[in-house]
């Protein structure tokens, strides 16, 4: 397997953890907000292949107690539960990072106790999920059954929604709780431009905004917070 980046140690990307967070390139969506869109048009060339990764932990461990696996979407590569299976058997703890269209091998993964903690992106609410994630549409019972999976199947778990002002107001939020309703938390995260996000004109809510925002989710998940910003 080829990786695209490495972040040799982050105490933030995998919550409990001192973790390195690995890169993985390709994703079904071509969502206009995306931070790491050079892994998703090809132009991040690959850093190491999967038997250079190893090496690296192998020589990292009781240094790192973890390893985040992003992208991308991760769960697009075939070989996924091998790598993470050699990635447990030095030691590690594994955190994955989806958007939740593979239901199938996510299901894998957690039968297979291959991951401790997943992070599931929800972009939107059903009917803004296909212009939310830039592409013609979406497989929405996909994107359920993994909600599904991970409220009932994992041991530790996140929803987050990436919150742009142009895209996202107060009723999106109250359907993505309901859909997520029990969960056992939900992050909103605020959109931050950079240089690597494809498209311009987007922007940051306000956090009189964000803070409605999660007002409208945490009736159906309580534990409904704010990441990343001071409000």
């Amino acid at each position: 397997m080829q990786i695209h980046g490495l972040q040799k140690m982050t105490l933030l990307d995998f919550p409990g953890r001192v973790a390195c967070t690995v890169f993985l390139g390709g994703c079904d969506y071509r969502c206009p907000f995306c931070h790491n869109y050079e892994l998703i048009d090809g132009t991040a060339q690959p850093v190491m292949d999967d038997k250079a990764l190893l090496s690296f932990l192998e020589k990292r461990r009781g240094l790192l107690d973890g390893v985040a696996i992003t992208g991308g979407e991760p769960c697009l590569h075939a070989d996924l539960p091998a790598l993470l299976e050699k990635i447990r058997a030095l030691g590690y703890a594994v955190k994955l990072d989806t958007n939740g269209t593979h239901p199938d091998l996510l299901e894998e993964l957690l039968e297979r106790r291959l991951v401790d903690y997943v992070a599931m992106d929800v972009k939107n609410s059903p009917e803004k999920y296909a212009l939310t994630c830039g592409v013609a549409q979406v497989d929405l019972d996909a994107i359920y059954r993994s909600i599904a999976l991970l409220t009932n199947r994992a041991p530790d778990y996140e929803f987050r929604t990436t919150v742009v002002k142009e895209l996202h107001e107060i009723s999106d939020f109250t359907a993505i709780g309901k859909l997520i309703a029990g969960a056992r938390r939900y992050f909103l995260q605020c959109f931050t431009d950079r240089d690597s996000v494809p498209f311009g004109d987007l922007h940051a809510p306000s956090g009189e905004d964000l803070r409605r925002f999660a007002g409208a989710a945490r009736p159906f998940v309580p534990d409904t917070q704010i990441r990343g910003v001071d409000l």
